[in-house]
């Protein structure tokens, strides 16, 4: 009889453990972290850019690689493709990153702080470079009832653009280009509302200074008109190459002007 019970609390007692089994969570994400990691990572040893980390996700410089999504758990970096991969953070501080590759090596990264790497990650694409001829354009938009008229006109100027390249001998040769200045205005009604001519400084807060050095304020382009106001396309270029920094440029109504790179 003692038996039996025994045999009968034993039951009871497994089945109250499988009703309870233990469901796995992710432990929680560490964001302080992740807002830490932000910016541009390369390569101890070798200097070479590894990935950029903005927001939620690592881009390579490798325009063939998909950007992908992270997150940093304890001491685990997960990246959240089409498959997730977790690798063991080893070192972390604000300007070094150290994580376990699946090889078992250990992968040492420090923050950049050359402002060129970030040219790894801007598009390539073919390079639009107007050189010592002037462009106009005048496009009309209506807003409602009301209709505006948006000048555009690119001025070549007398300023010269360095670039330096390599002969097979490995002797370094000057090319020189011409920079441009660009005029817009906006008019309403036949009443101007806004007018400026831009240069290439005027991105200076925008693109990394050794790109600006040797760039060409190209062309600007109206690219639509929208509640936030008259939104145009600054292309920066970098003469024989495929390298271009596009800045979008909107302006208010009431004059007001801000920036942003284009990704």
């Amino acid at each position: 009889m003692k038996n039996s019970i025994i045999a009968i609390l034993s039951v009871i007692m497994l089945a109250a453990c499988e009703g309870k089994k233990q469901v796995y969570t992710e432990p929680e994400e560490d964001k302080e972290a992740k807002s830490d990691l932000q910016g541009i990572w390369v390569d101890a040893d070798e200097s070479s850019v590894v990935f950029r980390i903005s927001g939620d996700t690592i881009y390579y410089p490798d325009s063939a690689s998909v950007p992908v999504k992270f997150i940093i758990c304890r001491d685990t970096m997960v990246l959240q493709g089409a498959n997730v991969y977790k690798y063991i953070i080893t070192r972390r501080d604000h300007d070094s990153f150290d994580f376990k590759n699946y090889n078992g090596d250990i992968v040492k990264l420090v923050r950049s702080t050359n402002s060129y790497d970030s040219l790894q990650f801007v598009r390539r694409a073919e390079v639009s470079l107007n050189q010592r001829k002037v462009i106009k354009r005048d496009t009309v938009v209506a807003r409602g009832d009301v209709k505006y008229h948006c000048y555009v006109q690119v001025n070549p100027t007398t300023y010269k653009v360095f670039k330096t390249s390599y002969n097979d001998e490995g002797l370094a040769v000057e090319n020189i280009y011409y920079d441009n200045t660009i005029h817009i205005s906006i008019f309403k009604s036949g009443v101007k509302i806004y007018s400026r001519d831009f240069a290439k400084k005027d991105f200076a807060d925008k693109v990394p200074p050794e790109f600006l050095s040797q760039s060409i304020l190209s062309d600007m382009n109206l690219k639509n008109v929208g509640d936030e106001g008259f939104c145009y396309t600054a292309e920066l270029a970098v003469p024989d190459s495929y390298i271009s920094f596009i800045v979008e440029v909107t302006v208010t109504d009431k004059g007001k002007v801000s920036m942003q790179v284009r990704n």
